[in-house]
Order: C-alpha cells, then structure tokens, then sequence
C-alpha cells in the first residue's frame, strides 16, 4: 500500500461515466456531483416515511472495514445501507482476524469469498480504499469513509447538499473553511467539491502551523486573520481541532486558538446577514464554535447529519449500479468474443 494521491477515474467510474467506486473527488466533473446530489435529494423523503426503506440494494451485503473508529459516520453508513435493504456486517477490526496477524489482503479476500457486494472503508493511511480497489478487490465496490489526511467524499458531497438546500445554488457564493485544514481530509474534499460546482470563492481561515504547504493549489485563497477573512460570507464550515493528529507544538493554547479563530456571536455578525453555519463534528464547545453559534437559528449542524444519510444512499446505489453495468457490460464482451 502507498499514500500516493490517487487520482483513479478509470478506477471510479466504468467506461460509460457511471459510479463504480467512490473514493475521491478527484477528477469528477460537475455532471456527477450533481447527480449525486440530486439522487441523494430523492432519498431525503425516506428518511421521513413510517417505513424507512427501499428495496435498490436488497440481497446485497454491505460490509463496514473501519480500521479508525467514527461511531457517527459508521452509523449513517449503516443507516443508509438499511434504508435500501442491505445485510450490512459491522467488522471490528480490533477483535478480527487483521489483529492476530492475518494481513489485510486476505481479509478482504475472504470477505469477498462470502460474496459481499461493497466495502465501506476507513483507514488512517492516505490512499488505502484505492489500494483495495485496485489491487485486492476489484469486484467489490469500494467506499471511501475517510483516507488519512487525503479525502472524505461523502463528508464533502453532504456538506454540499447541505448548502445548496439553503442557497439555492453555488453560483457566487463566498465560503469560508476555518481551522485545522492541516490534518483535515474533509476540507481537502469540501474545496474540491466547491470549485468543481462553481463556488464563487473558497477561503481557508487558519493560523499558519494548521495550513498545508502550498494550500493555495488547492483552489482556495488563505486569510490568517479571522476578522478579514468572515467578511461578505455565505457559508462558514468550521473545523474540528484534531489535537490526535498533532505533531509537536502548533497551537499555544486551546484558550487562545478560540480567541482568534473561534467562532462567536461577533464573529458570525462580520458575515453576511444569512450566512449559514456548519461544521462536519464531533463539535469541540467553546474550543472551535460557542455554544450559542452552533445551537443558534444559523446552524445547520443538525442539517449535515440528516443529509449524510441521504448521500450515503445515492453513493452506494449508484456504486452498486455501476459495478452490475460493468459486469454486464463484461459478459456482453466475452460473448461477443467467443461469437
């Protein structure tokens, strides 16, 4: 396995354009993106009905591999693979066979050989689900659910749907991303998202010691100063401080990192009048956001987790779709050659 930045469309999509796997943003145009985001708009109602089902992925077995833990996102991928009628298995990586010396090749190798349709994958090293799907099961569909500090495409893709529930569209819009975009994969996914879909300006708001090295390639322009940088906005994504991924002393206190890059009241009134609030979560109280920010007519915090929901159904359908047009589209082709 590498951390190379995958940049695998000929691995994401099948020859027609449709969704195989997902695991980056990379490459993908703003047909898809919109796709994806329309067909999540569909699943919303769902989520609403007595019965919260539908049948697109019944017979079909969804397995969770998350090699870091995240009892939020493993729980929306869950839900969403229920709400299209699923088995999901839940592997604990910790008590499974990975922990007792058996590499992660033959792991995967031998949930295949149990006929599992889709893995949803979260690893601490950067490039792992592309590893997977390229390498050790082809056949599966493979979901990225967060890669070290290289992506997090569904994360991203609610955070959009999120934003143009509230915006309309992405036309012109001014939005911020605000703090540890260093160790972030959600704000390398959340910039590419926004410029692909016509954001109108993405900026990073950050202390120097939390910004990339040449972050401005990434399509944003960086503000250190927070007063400047909330000027004129419509969107504010905050981040959450990843104190476990910190190397060596880069903030000099939490205290003093909310002083100058926590969002208050004061802060928010800088922006525009209707800018909304979000942030990805878990939320850090009094560290990234105030209390009367994240719980206040503003937010829509809450909003980002109905949507995960949502966006995990429209990807894993149309990763299933994908890989079954793919393997029609095979056996067609062994026809024809033995015709």
């Amino acid at each position: 396995m590498t951390a190379n930045d995958p940049s695998p469309n000929h691995l994401q999509l099948t020859r027609d354009g449709q969704l195989r796997h997902f695991l980056t943003l990379d490459g993908l145009g703003r047909e898809l993106l919109t796709d994806i985001l329309d067909t999540a708009d569909s699943f919303i109602e769902v989520g609403e009905r007595r019965i919260k089902k539908v049948p697109l992925l019944r017979g079909r077995t969804v397995v969770n591999l998350f090699f870091e833990s995240s009892t939020r996102t493993r729980s929306t991928f869950e839900l969403a693979a229920k709400r299209l009628s699923a088995d999901v298995l839940n592997l604990d990586i910790n008590t499974s066979a990975t922990s007792k010396g058996e590499s992660l090749s033959d792991t995967l190798l031998n949930l295949e050989a149990m006929a599992s349709d889709m893995f949803v994958v979260r690893h601490s090293q950067s490039g792992a689900p592309h590893f997977i799907a390229e390498s050790v099961t082809p056949g599966v569909a493979i979901i990225n659910a967060g890669d070290g500090r290289h992506a997090h495409p569904t994360q991203a893709m609610l955070d959009m749907l999120t934003i143009r529930q509230h915006k309309g569209s992405f036309e012109g819009l001014k939005v911020a991303i605000v703090g540890d975009v260093l160790h972030s994969r959600v704000a390398r996914s959340q910039i590419r998202a926004l410029n692909v879909l016509g954001a109108g300006e993405v900026r990073v708001i950050a202390p120097g010691t939390l910004l990339p090295r040449d972050v401005e390639d990434l399509g944003c322009t960086v503000e250190y100063d927070m007063a400047r940088g909330m000027q004129d906005l419509d969107v504010v994504i905050m981040l959450r401080l990843q104190k476990e991924r910190m190397e060596g002393a880069l903030l000099p206190s939490e205290r003093e990192f909310y002083r100058l890059y926590g969002l208050n009241q004061d802060k928010l009134a800088l922006a525009k009048p209707d800018c909304i609030v979000m942030h990805p979560g878990p939320i850090n109280r009094g560290v990234e956001i105030e209390s009367a920010v994240a719980d206040g007519p503003q937010s829509v915090i809450l909003n980002q987790v109905t949507n995960g929901i949502a966006i995990r159904m429209a990807v894993m359908s149309m990763a299933m779709g994908g890989q079954v047009a793919e393997r029609q589209q095979k056996h067609s082709d062994h026809e024809g050659a033995r015709a």
